[in-house]
């Protein structure tokens, strides 16, 4: 951070950028990262990349944070849900693949919502909690459907599903480095991809639109003044440095937690085989909802920070109205989760 300082380039140009996007490449195995100055952002810039249009459907879940169904409605697109995996907490493939057999269909220009006719363009599911959801099942229903996958790996950092890390399944990847999640920049936000004409499209709409130039300044289109800080990028540089530790404490505090969970009757979320997860936020599944409530009651009386899950995103007045598929296993999870306090217990 000093060195930072001292370079006095400390707004959104500077060599610890590039060094951040570099580590995350290093990190993810995406072959490009630009970093942004939030997940939003970078989810925002992800689906438009896509080529999410004004008026186009994006089949999200409804158990996401609204970051989600706020970056899809920010091009002018709607979200339409589909529910999610009680496995996984993320999207299920099963649910997606049933929706499109009922509402969609393919023609010359795309694949549509036959009584809306309205474009479906992407799928963007997101790894909650940092469980990986079945992403691999995911792509293959995006790909028979010829639709964009784009991932929303806000709270995945350190999550892997078969040794290949969140973000990279498909085209696009946002993750998000806010200050409550694994690392932070203070805020902050990445697109991973492999594709070089996407990487480089991201970093011109990240930055103005403004075409490199010595001394003159053109901007070639409408753009965004969405990138990462020199200053933020020193921190999370320092962080990143760190995860090794940083990942396998948040593993021994699920280890922990898994434990107790068995030893009083408590069903622990794990991370389903073949994947690892960074256990981002620890999750129970309470029996019933006035079971959750008096736990969560409990909890937050003896000053431990327990919460419920997010309200559901179909239930906001923002998107009460969008399309949406039979959500059983959401609502049951809604009435169920709970997070427990996830934070980095310290490191020597």
């Amino acid at each position: 951070m000093c060195d930072c300082i001292d370079t006095t380039f400390v707004s959104s140009v500077g060599a610890y950028v590039d060094r951040f996007e570099a580590m995350i490449c290093e990190l993810t195995g995406a072959g490009y990262a630009i970093a942004t100055v939030n997940g939003t952002a970078a989810l925002h810039v992800a689906l438009r990349l896509a080529g999410v249009q004004p008026d186009d459907l994006v089949v999200t879940q409804p158990l996401t944070f609204v970051a989600t169904c706020n970056a899809i409605s920010y091009l002018g697109a709607s979200p339409a849900f589909v529910d999610v995996d009680s496995q996984t907490l993320g999207m299920s493939a099963v649910a997606l693949e049933a929706w499109l057999l009922e509402h969609a269909e393919r023609r010359v220009q795309g694949t549509f919502h036959k009584s809306l006719n309205r474009r479906i363009a992407a799928v963007v599911p997101m790894h909650s909690f940092g469980l990986m959801c079945d992403i691999e099942a995911l792509l293959r229903v995006c790909d028979s459907w010829q639709l964009q996958l784009v991932e929303d790996a806000a709270e995945a950092l350190g999550s892997r599903s078969q040794g290949r890390h969140a973000g990279t399944f498909g085209q696009l990847g946002a993750f998000s480095f806010n200050g409550n999640k694994i690392i932070t920049c203070g805020g902050g936000g990445c697109i991973v991809t492999d594709d070089e004409v996407l990487a480089r499209r991201a970093k011109h709409l990240t930055t103005t639109g403004k075409l490199p130039h010595a001394w003159h300044f053109y901007h070639d289109e409408v753009a965004f003044n969405y990138r990462m800080p020199n200053i933020n990028a020193a921190l999370g540089c320092a962080q990143l440095e760190q995860l090794t530790s940083l990942l396998a404490d948040k593993q021994a505090t699920a280890s922990a937690y898994q434990s107790f969970g068995m030893a009083h009757g408590l069903n622990f979320v794990p991370a389903r085989p073949g994947t690892e997860s960074n256990y981002w936020l620890n999750t129970l599944l309470l029996d019933s909802l006035s079971e959750r409530d008096a736990f969560l009651h409990y909890a937050n009386q003896q000053g431990v920070q327990a919460r419920p899950a997010w309200r559901l995103m179909n239930e906001l007045p923002a998107f009460i109205t969008a399309p949406s598929g039979p959500l059983p296993v959401a609502n049951d999870l809604a009435q169920r989760l709970v997070n427990l306090p996830s934070g980095v217990r310290g490191l020597d």
